[in-house]
Formats: structure tokens, sequence, C-alpha cells
């Protein structure tokens, strides 16, 4: 299962925007609903009306759906919502509950922070486990983060708790262009669901929206001296602590990446 939540850990809607992506390029259907009334406050996160296709205006609840879809050999659950703002082990309970009837025995959180990264340099997606079995399958290691958790450190700790393997998949959104979308970020946390499944996405408009943005950031950059100022301070800090990490492997994995989209499209 790859679950995703708007709010506090979807920096940019990065996370959200990933997974909504997923479930169109997958066409996933969707199987359940959690019923918003026990876990939302409505003068957070407001029911909305749209129009559906013939016009026909409808109420639309903030919840929490999981979708269900093939890909290759593997049963995938989407689940996607917004974090709670009530109850959150009784969320957490009822959204494994489902997972569990859909025969889920991984579950992969994906999220997004705001950090000091430069928007002109690879987004940084970092993956960990608390599992060491799955460290060992996957070459992880576990998070050395401690501090506040949002929904998503929540739902893994009642996974591992339940018995089950757990991946958290993270991506780094410049915190000076925090306003959604972030599509640069999103196309790089999809990166990170090509490496756990081992198979390429269709990434479809993704790439030239991440250019755009990046063009659009630019131009903010040279108009703002300020702000130019300091994404070339983050740019020599990036560049300094990457050097290292500039391997024959890394160069390598990257081009076989690149290859595989070319082939597909």
């Amino acid at each position: 299962m790859l679950a995703a939540f708007e709010g506090w850990n979807d920096a940019g809607s990065a996370a959200s925007d990933a997974l909504e992506h997923l479930h169109e390029v997958w066409s996933a259907r969707r199987v359940a609903a959690l019923d918003p009334e026990e876990y939302h406050d409505f003068q957070v996160n407001r029911p909305t009306i749209e129009a559906d296709e013939d016009g026909h205006r409808e109420l639309v609840w903030p919840t929490t759906t999981l979708s269900v879809t093939k890909v290759g050999r593997r049963r995938v659950v989407l689940a996607q919502g917004y974090e709670p703002s009530l109850r959150w082990r009784r969320f957490c309970a009822d959204l494994l509950d489902r997972a569990v009837e859909q025969r889920v025995h991984t579950v992969v959180t994906v999220g997004a922070l705001l950090a000091d990264v430069p928007h002109t340099r690879p987004i940084p997606v970092t993956m960990s486990s608390e599992d060491a079995k799955v460290r060992a399958l996957l070459d992880l290691e576990p998070s050395t983060y401690e501090g506040p958790v949002g929904i998503v450190g929540v739902l893994a700790a009642e996974a591992r708790r339940r018995g089950l393997a757990t991946v958290a998949l993270w991506a780094a959104v410049p915190h000076y262009v925090a306003h959604p979308p972030s599509p640069k970020a999103t196309l790089a946390l999809l990166g990170g669901v090509e490496k756990l499944l081992g198979q390429s996405l269709e990434v479809g408009d993704l790439a030239e929206d991440a250019q755009a943005w990046q063009q659009g950031v630019d131009e903010l950059a040279s108009d703002d001296a300020e702000i130019g100022e300091y994404v070339r301070h983050l740019e020599e800090a990036k560049d300094t602590a990457d050097l290292p990490e500039a391997t024959g492997e890394a160069i390598a994995q990257e081009f076989e990446r690149y290859l595989r989209r070319r082939d597909q499209g």
C-alpha cells in the first residue's frame, strides 16, 4: 500500500499529487472510503461543492479513500486523503483494517517536507525503514529523525505494531517556493516509487511541468537579488556535500532510468 495525505506531511502537495498521478496512470479502482465524520474537523478541512461531468452539483466531503490496481504481478493499494484532525489511532486502525482486507503486507508512506535545498538541483529523496529485513533487502538505512510527526509517522508505527513491513519515502521541497504545486518534487517521488517497484512509470507531462516550474523559480530568483543570493548559497552547499556521491554506480542507475522512460515513450 502506498499512502499519502494532504496536510502537514505534504509540502508543495508533492506527495498527494504523486499518488493522484499514480491513481490516474494505473487506472486504480476505488474500493473503500473512511467515514469523515469520525476523523475530521470540518472547519479545518471543509466540504466542497463540485460539479460532475453532467453538470450536477454535489457535496464532496474530505475523506480517505482506498483504491486498488495491478502493477505487473503486484496488487497495489493507494490510500489517499487528508491528515485527520481527530482520533488518529482509531483512524490508523480503521485504515489498516481495510488494507489487510485487501491483502496488504507492506505499507509505504509517502511524504514531502520543506528544506534548505536549491530548486536548481535534483530534489533530494530519502527512503528509510525501521524493519531490519526490509533494510537488508532494499539496502536502506533506519531514520534518525526525532521530533513531532504527522499522520504518516503514526500510520507507519501502527503498521509495524501489526507486523506489516514499512518503508518511508520523502522528498525535500525548497522552502522558498513552498506553494503548490511542486511538480519537480512529485517527479522525484515517482522516481522513488520506480526504485521500489523495479519498473518504470508513466510520467506524462510531469517532466515538462517540472522544467516550467524550475524556469519560473529561476525568473523569481533573477528578479529578487536577495533570493538569488540565497539560492547561490544553497547551490554551493549542496554541490560541496554531493561531491563524494557522484559515483559511477549512481550515474549508471540514472542513465538506466532514462533509457527505460525513453523506450516506454
